[in-house]
């Protein structure tokens, strides 16, 4: 029999029901409440809480007695009633997430190892869904692939995927390869707390990697169409130009007043007149203090773990850091 557990959270009056082989950030999305979370395999560490009280086991970290300052919420799992304290926590509708049978509209590759998907939704039906957010794709197994929707949310009728390439992956190396215009996929969305903070009107550096920048073009389209005030300086970070796949748009915003592009390569080609180097290091080269800015870091789990340390050492204030990080499902996405 499968005993379940009351999970309480420090500070408040939220408490849900959560069963002892189902991980604590599971349960708390299934009652419609939103953590903050990114790979969920217990690497990114975006999920880290404290235990307040109670006890419980985590496939990381062994065993968990409370109270525990830094635990990984995705792999902790109770064996008593927990009271927690996440690092955040807000109501959301669990009903808005739906799964669609979506048409392959085109595929187009920018880069040698980048793959951008552009999917249809059934006629008449809407992707609601808050920039940054990505959706999940169901392969004939039943496993599941992680994807950013690129495309901001006002263009609802479409989404639009950035896929790398990764060697021996089962859908960017496998499905990627036999799909053409008419072919379906199977998706679910949304999902991921990567979104602009509305209650904030503090500057935003936006620092991506890679496929990173998806869901940074949705962050910063949707700024744009909105007319957002904020201040978004966007740094992408790649080894060589041709890495950054989508140069040319990146450069277009720059002309809107409210975004500055910061391209930043550590091989650049020679005549390279850019920055160069890690990305996160060359934020921290403009801006010196980080007190009084919000950081949104998206990319290798290199990338950002390195930038949330260098910044908390830098006035970042803990809140005020947000991060995806892209970790392939068994080393293949």
């Amino acid at each position: 029999m499968n005993v379940d557990y009351q999970i309480s959270i420090a500070g408040n009056d939220i408490a849900f029901r959560c069963g002892e082989n189902e991980t604590v950030l599971d349960a708390a999305e299934r009652a419609g409440y939103a953590v903050p979370y990114s790979c969920r395999k217990g690497v990114c560490s975006t999920c880290e809480g404290g235990v307040v009280a109670g006890a419980g086991r985590s496939t990381v970290q062994g065993a968990i007695q409370g109270p525990e300052e830094r635990v990984l919420l995705c792999c902790l799992r109770p064996s008593s009633d927990l009271t927690i304290a996440p690092r955040r926590i807000e109501k959301r509708d669990p009903a808005a997430r739906k799964t669609l049978d979506v048409a392959v509209y085109r595929v187009t590759q920018p880069a040698a190892d980048v793959s951008v998907l552009q999917l249809r939704l059934p006629a008449g039906v809407r992707a609601k869904f808050r920039a940054g957010q990505f959706l999940q794709v169901e392969l004939d197994d039943g496993s599941r692939r992680n994807y950013s929707m690129a495309n901001p949310p006002h263009e609802s009728d479409s989404v639009e995927l950035h896929v790398r390439h990764v060697p021996g992956g089962r859908f960017s190396e496998g499905v990627l390869r036999g799909l053409d215009k008419g072919h379906t996929l199977r998706v679910e969305l949304p999902f991921g707390e990567f979104s602009l903070q509305e209650t904030s009107a503090k500057p935003a550096i936006l620092i991506a990697t890679g496929t990173g920048f998806a869901p940074v073009k949705s962050i910063v389209e949707d700024a744009i169409k909105r007319k957002l005030e904020r201040p978004l300086f966007l740094y992408w970070g790649a080894r060589r130009l041709e890495d950054l796949y989508l140069f040319d748009l990146a450069g277009k915003w720059a002309n809107h007043g409210k975004v500055r592009f910061v391209p930043v390569l550590s091989e650049p080609h020679e005549g390279w007149s850019g920055r160069r180097g890690f990305v996160h290091e060359t934020v921290l080269e403009d801006f010196g203090s980080l007190d009084g800015y919000q950081v949104y870091a998206c990319g290798n789990p290199a990338m950002t773990h390195a930038a949330r340390t260098t910044f908390m050492g830098a006035g970042l204030a803990e809140e005020d850091f947000f991060s995806d990080a892209f970790v392939h499902t068994d080393q293949a996405a």
